[in-house]
């Protein structure tokens, strides 16, 4: 007798011997392509006419086909829609042992037991391959974003609202105090869980707490199946705050001004002195030698104040022997000073 369904062919199966069962685990991301491994344990060559080889999942309590193999056809429509196009076995892997399966662009909903089952015809369907693969689907999380509140309510609470996105499994979501990394009481928060259209989790989480001078809270989403936490953080800073920070501001622009104000008079002394400069050394002669003048130039004033009325501008101490070199800005320096008095 020739049995055309597969289902009917699992029923028969099912009450036949059954060879030692093996169960391993799976992670996989959604979106990625997997490898349920289901391997003969022995070194063996088989023959592709005397084989059936299934996997399959259970839905309801039901067995559910996700791919097939019956010697001679491969699957041929009678899959699981869901698998259609996305399950795949390797004949080639089959004729040495090895009975994987191929699965393409997981989704959460592939999140099951899958069980191969292989069966030899040359035995009296004898089973010789059965294995669980159970397979946990993961996606990660989007980084939290925090809203920082604008400002207090009238019940001077602070509202923050932290949200994630296309996240898989379930998350664990916590509220910490970023100062002293302490976290907040769940009491404090109001969080919603919702599956998208992708299959994937959404979450949006509220955090309400009392008016303080400084306010820094971080939110952790946790996904747990892939060992990761991720922080989004939001600092709050009060009115009082604000203002302070303001007059501040002020007073730093004050401070500005000053040094500005106090630069512009350094400005207007050294084009003073560079102007006296250049008017010192057109009038004064070239020739004007001094060596005690320019060691002593309270003597040249006694000089000519006792000589006010006559004679040219000389000091009454005698000449020196060198040029006046660097000392004559000096002395006229002082001649212009005191032209200025007396004028």
């Amino acid at each position: 007798m020739r049995l055309r369904s597969p289902g009917a062919l699992l029923l028969l199966l099912g009450t036949l011997q059954a060879a030692d069962n093996r169960e391993q685990e799976v992670r996989a991301l959604v979106g990625s392509d997997v490898e349920l491994s289901c391997v003969f344990p022995e070194s063996h060559t088989f023959d592709l006419d005397d084989l059936y080889v299934y996997w399959q999942i259970s839905v309801m309590g039901h067995p559910t086909t996700v791919t097939y193999y019956l010697s001679g056809n491969t699957s041929a429509g009678l899959e699981d829609n869901r698998y259609r196009d996305r399950a795949w076995l390797s004949l080639e892997s089959m004729k040495r042992g090895d009975f994987s399966l191929h699965l393409y662009n997981i989704t959460p909903q592939d999140e099951q037991k899958f069980n191969c089952l292989v069966f030899r015809k040359s035995l009296q369907l004898k089973k010789i391959l059965d294995v669980v693969v159970t397979m946990h689907v993961a996606a990660n999380y989007s980084v939290p974003v925090v809203s920082a509140p604008s400002g207090p309510s009238k019940d001077e609470l602070l509202t923050f609202t932290c949200t994630s996105v296309n996240g898989y499994p379930k998350p664990n979501v916590y509220w910490i105090n970023q100062t002293d990394n302490s976290m907040l009481p769940e009491d404090l928060q109001n969080s919603t869980v919702s599956l998208n259209a992708r299959g994937l989790y959404d979450v949006v989480s509220v955090l309400r707490i009392r008016q303080t001078p400084s306010v820094n809270v971080g939110c952790c989403i946790e996904n747990v199946l892939l060992h990761q936490n991720l922080t989004g953080i939001s600092q709050a800073e009060t009115a009082t705050e604000s203002g302070n920070t303001g007059s501040h501001t002020d007073d730093h622009r004050k401070d500005h001004g000053t040094v500005l104000s106090t630069l512009a008079v350094l400005g207007v002394v050294v084009v003073v002195a560079a102007a006296t400069g250049w008017v010192c050394r057109s009038r004064c002669p070239h020739g004007i030698r001094t060596r005690h003048w320019a060691a002593r130039p309270e003597q040249a004033f006694s000089g000519e104040l006792a000589e006010r009325e006559g004679g040219p501008w000389r000091a009454r101490a005698g000449y020196g022997s060198r040029p006046l070199g660097g000392g004559s800005l000096g002395v006229c320096l002082w001649r212009e000073l005191y032209l200025m008095a007396r004028g």
